[in-house]
C-alpha cells in the first residue's frame, strides 16, 4: 500500500496537466501512487503512465463533474492517504516529505490540514489564505476537533488537507455532486473526524485562473451553496453536535451564505430575494441552542437573516457599499500615516539612529552589541532603540527606546540619519536620501535564505512576495558578513546595491572580550552547578513542525551523559515566549535575553542545522550535530552545503550515539577538534572582538575603510575560556 494517493481530475486543464503531473514526480519521497482522471481513454497522462508505472490514469466522464471526478479516483485509490489536486495545482518541493514526516510525528489521523498558495495567473506576490484560515493555536500533536472547535473544514479547499483513505470509506463520506463540493465535502469530513492534525508548511500551489473561480460567476448555481449547508448541518444535528462546535460550524456556514446575500452580481436580480428567504429558514432550523451572533455589521446581516428581512438586508447592503467606496479614497491609518508623512517634509536629523533587532523582540544581537560600542565611540549620535508593545519591559535601563506602531516610532523612523536592523524595517517605511541603512543580519545562512528560497515553495510562503523582499533590499546602504561563505550568500539571496562589510558579527565580540571570571559569574547566574559540564541545546525551527518541539528527550540524554552533564536548552527565538521548559538537570535559558551570555556559560554545544553553530565556533569549544532529520530538512528547508561532510564537530543521528560521544569522550577528541578547526578556518575568519567598533568607525563616524582595524589571524585570536578552572 502506498503512503498517499493523488488524485488530479484533468477536465479543462489539459494545457497545465503536465505541470501539475511533473510536480509530484518531481518529488523525493516517492511512496505514492499518482491517479489523474481523465475524460477520455488515451489522454495525455497515458504518457506518463508509461514512463512511471506510479501513474494509473482512471476514466471520469465530463458529465461526472469535479465530484464525480474525485469520487472516482478515490475508488481506485490504494494509498493510506488522499491527497486531492485541481489539474493546474502543484505539489511544493519537499510537500509529500514533510507530509510524511508530520505524519510520522502524528501518528495516524483521519484527515491532516495544511496551508496552501494561491498564485497569480500572471504577475504578483503569491498569497497563502490558509494561514489565516487554521486556527492560530492548535495541539502541536494530533487532537481532538474539539479542541480546536473553529477549524470546522468548511473554508478549506478540498486540495488543502490529506484525508485516511479507510477513514474516508468507514463513513461512506464522498464529493456531493454539483457546484460547492468543497463545503459540504469538507465540513462532512470534520463533523466525523476523532484525530486531526495541522502541517503549518505549504503543501500545495494554487493557480488563480483570469476568469477567477467559477464559483463568483453569476447564475443559479450559488442556490446550491444552501444545499451543502442544509447537508452539513443536518448530520451535525444527527450526530449530536456538542455546543462547543456548532456554533463555530453555524457561524462560518452562514458567513458564507450572507457574503453570496450579499453579492449582487452573483444572483440573477429574481433569484436574490428567494436565495434570501430560503437561507433565513436555514438558519432559523438549524440555530444552535444558545449561539449569540457577532457583533457589529455581520450581527445585523444574522439578526437581519434570521428574521427574513430582505428589504431591510439590501438598505444596509447598499449602505455599506457606499460606505466602502467612500473609505477608498481614505488611507488606512489615516492619522499615523500624515502624522509620518509630515514628519518625512522635515529634514533628517544627523544625530539620530535607530536601532531593532527581531522586529522589536528587544534589546539583542547585532544591533544592540552596536548601539551599545556607538555609545562609547560617538556619544553626540542620539540612538533609539525599536521594541514591540510586549516586549518595552525587557529593554535594558538607559537605554532609550520607542514602542512600535507609536507617534513617536514613526517620527525617529522618519527623521533619523542612521537605521539600523538584523531583519527589516516596516513595508511602508521610506528610504530617505540622505539616509544610510544598516544590515547587520543575524547568523551564518546555512539555510536557504531571500530569494533562494523561490524553490522551495514549503518556507518561501513566510518570506511573503520577493518582489517586495527586493525592494526592502533595495533601502541597504550597508550589509554585514561574518565570513566569505555569508558575503557570497548574502550577494545571490539579497541582490542590491548595497556595500558588504566583512567587518565580522558584532554580537560575537564578547567571545573575544570576556574574562573567565565573567564566565564564571553568568554561570551562577544561570544557575549552572558547580563542576558540572553545561551542554548548551539549540534545536532550529522545523517548518513542517507545529509548535517548539525539543526533539530528544532531554532528561533521558543527561541520565545516559553522565552525572556531571546539565542542559541548557535554548529554543529557537520564536517560542521565546513559551512557558520555561526546564526540569531537572534542564535549564530553560529560552527566554534569556543573551544567546552570547548563554554560549560562554557552557563548555559543549550541541545542535542539529541552527546558525547558532556558526557564532559558537568562534568559542573554540566542543560542537556535535545531532542531525536525525537531515533529510528532510534539507528536502523542505534547502541548504547551501553538506553539513554532513563538514560538520564543526562530531555527527549523530540517534539520542544514542548523542549521549555515547560524551560517556566516551569523543564529542571533545582529537577527530573534533580537527573538524572544528576547519570549520573555525571557513567561517570565523572576520571576528576578533572588534567588529562593532568597525561599523561605528564606517558608518556612524564616516572613517574611510583604509583606516578601519584590520582582522588578525584567527591563531592570533584568544577567545574567552569556559570556566574559572579549566579541567
Amino acid at each position: 500500500m502506498p503512503r498517499f494517493s493523488i488524485i488530479v481530475p484533468s477536465h479543462g486543464v489539459a494545457g497545465r496537466l503536465s505541470l501539475a503531473l511533473d510536480s509530484v514526480l518531481a518529488q523525493s519521497f516517492g511512496d505514492f501512487e499518482l491517479l489523474p482522471v481523465c475524460d477520455a481513454p488515451g489522454a495525455p497522462a497515458a504518457e506518463y503512465a508509461g514512463r512511471d508505472s506510479r501513474v494509473r490514469p482512471v476514466h471520469s466522464p465530463p458529465s461526472a463533474g469535479l465530484a464525480g471526478a474525485r469520487n472516482t479516483g478515490t475508488r481506485e485509490a490504494t494509498g493510506a492517504y488522499l491527497l486531492f489536486l485541481d489539474g493546474d495545482d502543484t505539489l511544493a518541493p519537499g510537500a509529500l516529505a514533510a507530509l510524511d514526516a508530520r505524519l510520522t510525528g502524528t501518528g495516524d489521523v483521519d484527515v491532516l490540514y495544511f496551508e496552501h498558495e494561491r498564485v497569480p495567473w500572471w504577475e504578483g506576490a503569491p498569497a497563502d489564505p490558509s494561514a489565516a484560515l487554521l486556527p492560530a493555536k492548535t495541539p502541536k500533536d494530533a487532537f481532538a476537533p474539539v479542541e480546536a472547535p473553529r477549524l470546522t473544514g468548511v473554508r478549506l479547499p478540498a486540495w488543502s488537507a490529506a484525508y485516511r483513505r479507510a477513514f474516508l470509506a468507514e463513513h461512506e463520506l464522498v464529493f456531493p455532486h454539483g457546484h460547492f463540493t468543497d463545503v459540504g465535502f469538507g465540513g462532512l469530513v470534520t463533523l466525523h473526524a476523532t484525530r486531526i492534525a495541522v502541517l503549518r508548511s505549504v503543501v500545495v500551489r494554487h493557480l488563480l485562473r483570469r476568469q477567477g473561480s467559477r464559483l463568483d460567476l453569476p447564475g443559479e448555481h450559488h442556490a446550491e451553496l444552501l444545499d451543502r449547508v442544509g447537508t452539513v448541518l443536518t448530520r451535525a444535528a444527527e450526530l449530536g453536535l456538542s455546543t462547543d462546535r456548532s456554533g463555530p460550524l453555524f457561524e462560518q456556514l452562514f458567513s458564507l451564505v450572507l457574503k453570496t446575500a450579499a453579492h449582487p452580481a452573483r444572483l440573477p436580480g429574481r433569484r436574490r430575494r428567494a436565495f434570501f428567504r430560503r437561507a433565513g429558514r436555514l438558519y432559523r432550523a438549524h440555530r444552535p441552542a444558545g449561539y449569540h451572533a457577532p457583533g457589529g455589521s455581520p450581527g445585523v446581516q444574522h439578526r437581519l437573516l434570521a428574521a427574513g428581512a430582505y428589504t431591510a438586508f439590501r438598505a444596509l447592503r447598499g449602505a455599506h457599499q457606499r460606505a466602502s467606496a467612500a473609505a477608498g479614497l481614505v488611507p488606512r491609518g489615516l492619522r499615523t500615516r500624515l502624522h509620518y508623512r509630515r514628519q518625512l517634509c522635515r529634514r533628517i536629523d544627523p544625530g539620530l539612529a535607530v536601532y531593532c533587532a527581531y522586529w522589536g523582540r528587544g534589546y539583542a544581537c547585532n544591533p544592540a552589541a552596536i548601539h551599545a560600542r556607538a555609545a562609547e565611540l560617538a556619544p553626540h549620535i542620539r540612538s533609539v532603540f525599536l521594541v514591540a508593545p510586549d516586549r518595552a519591559h525587557t529593554m535594558p535601563e538607559g537605554v532609550e527606546y520607542a514602542v512600535i506602531g507609536s507617534r513617536r516610532y514613526w517620527q525617529v523612523l522618519a527623521r533619523a540619519k542612521y537605521l539600523v536592523n538584523n531583519a527589516d524595517f516596516a513595508e511602508g517605511v521610506v528610504k530617505r536620501k540622505g539616509s544610510v541603512h544598516v544590515q547587520t543580519q543575524h547568523g551564518t545562512p546555512l539555510k536557504k535564505m531571500g530569494v533562494d528560497q523561490s524553490t522551495y515553495p514549503v518556507v518561501a510562503a513566510a518570506a511573503g512576495s520577493f518582489t517586495r523582499l527586493l525592494g526592502r533590499v533595495d533601502r541597504w546602504d550597508y550589509n554585514l558578513s561574518a565570513n566569505a561563505h555569508s558575503t557570497g550568500t548574502w550577494e545571490r539571496a539579497f541582490p542590491g546595491r548595497y556595500e558588504q562589510l566583512e567587518y565580522g558579527y558584532p554580537r560575537n565580540d564578547v567571545f573575544y572580550r570576556t574574562s573567565a571570571e565573567d564566565v564564571a559569574l553568568i554561570r551562577r547566574e544561570l544557575g549552572v552547578p558547580e563542576g558540572s559540564t553545561a551542554v548548551l541545546y539549540a534545536p532550529t525551527h522545523r517548518d513542517h513542525r507545529d509548535g517548539f518541539d525539543p526533539g530528544l528527550d532531554l532528561e533521558a540524554f543527561c541520565a545516559a551523559a553522565g552525572e556531571d552533564v546539565v542542559v541548557l536548552l535554548r529554543a529557537h527565538y520564536f517560542y521565546d515566549g513559551g512557558p520555561a521548559r526546564g526540569t531537572g538537570r534542564i535549564i530553560d535559558v529560552t527566554g534569556h535575553r543573551s544567546a552570547e551570555d548563554v554560549c560562554l556559560a557552557s563548555d559543549a554545544l550541541v545542535t542539529d542545522y541552527s546558525s547558532i553553530m556558526f557564532d559558537y565556533a568562534n568559542l573554540d569549544r566542543p560542537i556535535v550535530v545531532y542531525a536525525d532529520d537531515w533529510e528532510v530538512y534539507t528536502e523542505i528547508r534547502g541548504v547551501y552545503f553538506d553539513l554532513m561532510a563538514a560538520p564543526p564537530g562530531v555527527v549523530t543521528r540517534t539520542p544514542q550515539e548523542l549521549a555515547r560521544a560524551f560517556c566516551d569522550g569523543s564529542y571533545a577528541s582529537r577527530r573534533a577538534t580537527a573538524l572544528r578547526a576547519a570549520f573555525r578556518s571557513r567561517f570565523c575568519r572576520f571576528d576578533d572582538g572588534r567588529a562593532a567598533e568597525r561599523v561605528v568607525r564606517r558608518v556612524l563616524l564616516g572613517e574611510s575603510p583604509e583606516t578601519i582595524p584590520p582582522v588578525p589571524p584567527l591563531a592570533e585570536r584568544v577567545p574567552a575560556p569556559a570556566t574559572l578552572v579549566r579541567n
